[in-house]
């Protein structure tokens, strides 16, 4: 697993029990559950009764006559909306490799392919395969674990599983052996081309 997709599920994690931790007080205090179950919440919990509320009145003016107050609000709640900007267009973006090494070992060999070098030639053998009108490949992830995003576009005759098991057995099979990485991953996207309809006299 990339470190990419690491991080976005902590995040996630976090905030879905952030969400949740909450959701459960504001229940809890709206259904009175504390006293229809005669539980007796911690000293100073929040929201224990319907009745209470997050932030009192004197709470929320305690520092509204400080002149520091609303540009610190201002500054926190603007670096929230960039970093969560910042998070949602790095999910858009996918990083295309300039190069790939060859083997694993490639700290000591300093052996590499150029990304269209790779990318054209397993782009070149799947469209050569049998059912296949198209192929377009485009290399994503990092040097040290590299990805093949693939979109073939099939004849209407062809089977999707015959043309995947035939990309699997030859141009994939073929990549991984002749740069030496075993561990090459592929994506695949499968589309059909257009054709007109044939009318029957």
């Amino acid at each position: 697993m990339t470190p990419q997709p690491v991080l976005n599920r902590v995040l996630l994690a976090i905030t879905g029990l952030l969400l949740l931790g909450g959701g459960l007080l504001i229940i809890s205090a709206g259904l009175d559950l504390y006293r229809r179950l005669h539980l007796t919440p911690p000293a100073g919990w929040p929201l224990t009764t319907p009745d209470d509320v997050l932030l009192s009145s004197g709470d929320r003016a305690r520092w509204s006559s400080q002149g520091w107050w609303w540009p610190a609000v201002i500054a926190a709640l603007t670096l929230i909306a960039l970093l969560a900007l910042w998070w949602l267009l790095a999910q858009l973006q996918q990083h295309r490799l300039s190069w790939v090494p060859v083997g694993t070992d490639h700290a000591q060999q300093g052996v590499a392919l150029g990304h269209g070098a790779l990318s054209d030639a397993i782009a070149a053998e799947a469209g050569a395969l049998p059912g296949i009108d198209r192929a377009k490949v485009r290399l994503t992830g990092r040097p040290a674990h590299p990805r093949a995003d693939i979109t073939l576009t099939l004849t209407p005759t062809t089977a999707p599983d015959t043309a995947l098991t035939a990309l699997g057995n030859g141009p994939l099979e073929n990549a991984r052996q002749s740069t030496g990485r075993d561990d090459l991953l592929a994506e695949t996207r499968l589309r059909v081309t257009h054709h007109k309809a044939h009318r029957v006299a």
